[in-house]
C-alpha cells in the first residue's frame, strides 16, 4: 500500500484501484476507507486514489490529536496531490469527507479540476438540516417492515429525547438487506478519538467557506440519495446553489451509500460527469 508524509510528519496511506486518469477519493467517518470498496465499480472508468485519513485504515495515528480536526485534514489532501505530482485533480468525497473536500475547494481552487460530493454533509457551509426534514424523508419508508422501530428511534434522536443511533441504520440504505447490514457493520469508525475531534471548535468557518466557494470555477456535482436522512436532497440542493458551476442529481431509491443501492446508476452518473 503506497504511503506519503504530511507536512507534520504523519505517514498516510492510500489505495490505488483501476487505471486511467486519477480521481482522489476522501472517505467519510472518519472511517477506514475500505467501506468505499471500488465505489460501485467506478474503478472500471477511472484510477481511484483512495486516501486513508490520519488515524484510520493503514494511516498512522498523528502525534498531535488536534490534527484530526476537519480543517486541518485539508492539508493532508493537498500533500497527497503534491505527492502524486498532479497540477490539478478531480476530487470525490463521501459523507463527512465532503466537509474536507469543500474546504479544499475553498482553500485550493487552483488545484481542483472537478469536484464530486456524494451524500454531502453541510457542516462546512452551515446549512441546517432540521429534525423535521429528516423525519419527513423517513416517512417515505413507512411501508418497510422495519419502519416502526427505526422511526421511533429517529423521532427520539431528532427531538432530543435520546434514542439508539444503531436503530436508525435502515434509513441509511435504499434496501435493508443482508448486504446492507454487513456493510453497516463493516463501515463503523474504529478511531473514536478521530470522530470526536473532527468537528471541534474551529473546524468549520461557514461564512468564509461560502464566500470562497462562490468564486470556485471547478465544475461540481452533488449526488444525493432519494431516501438519505443523513444528507437529504433538499439540503443538497441548497448546497449546490453555493457553487457557480454545480449540478445536483438525486439517485432514485438510494440512501446514504448510493453505490450499494444501484451501482450501475451511480457509476453512470459519476462517470458521465467526470468524463474520459
Amino acid at each position: 500500500m503506497p504511503t506519503f508524509h504530511t507536512p507534520d510528519g504523519t505517514l498516510l496511506a492510500y489505495r490505488v484501484l483501476g487505471e486511467g486518469d486519477p480521481v482522489v477519493c476522501i472517505p467519510g467517518g472518519p472511517a477506514d476507507s475500505r467501506y468505499l470498496g471500488d465505489i460501485g465499480g467506478l474503478s472500471a472508468h477511472r484510477r481511484l486514489i483512495v486516501l486513508d485519513l490520519r488515524g484510520t485504515g493503514r494511516s498512522a495515528i498523528p502525534a498531535d490529536a488536534a490534527s484530526y480536526r476537519c480543517d486541518r485534514l485539508v492539508d493532508d489532501v493537498e500533500a497527497l496531490r503534491e505527492h502524486l505530482g498532479l497540477p490539478q485533480m478531480d476530487l470525490l468525497a463521501h459523507s463527512a469527507g465532503t466537509n474536507v473536500a469543500t474546504q479544499y475547494a475553498a482553500r485550493y481552487p487552483q488545484h481542483l479540476s472537478k469536484l464530486v460530493l456524494v451524500g454531502p454533509s453541510t457542516r462546512a457551509v452551515g446549512i441546517e438540516i432540521t429534525g423535521e426534514m429528516r423525519r419527513e424523508l423517513a416517512r417515505l419508508r413507512k411501508d418497510e417492515p422495519w419502519f416502526p422501530a427505526a422511526y421511533t428511534a429517529l423521532e427520539a434522536l431528532t427531538t432530543g429525547a435520546g434514542g439508539d443511533p444503531e436503530a436508525i441504520a435502515p434509513f441509511f440504505h435504499g434496501r435493508w438487506d443482508t448486504a446492507a447490514q454487513q456493510h453497516h457493520t463493516a463501515s463503523r469508525p474504529d478511531n473514536q478519538e478521530a470522530v470526536a475531534l473532527f468537528g471541534t471548535e474551529g473546524a468549520f468557518s461557514p461564512k468564509a467557506t461560502r464566500a470562497a466557494l462562490a468564486t470556485c470555477q471547478a465544475p461540481t456535482l452533488l449526488l444525493a440519495g432519494e431516501f438519505d436522512v443523513n444528507s437529504p436532497p433538499e439540503s443538497a440542493a441548497e448546497f449546490a446553489g453555493l457553487f457557480p458551476h454545480a449540478a445536483l442529481v438525486v439517485q432514485p431509491g438510494a440512501g446514504h451509500y448510493p453505490w450499494l443501492d444501484d451501482g450501475h446508476w451511480f457509476v453512470a452518473a459519476i462517470a458521465r460527469f467526470l468524463g474520459r
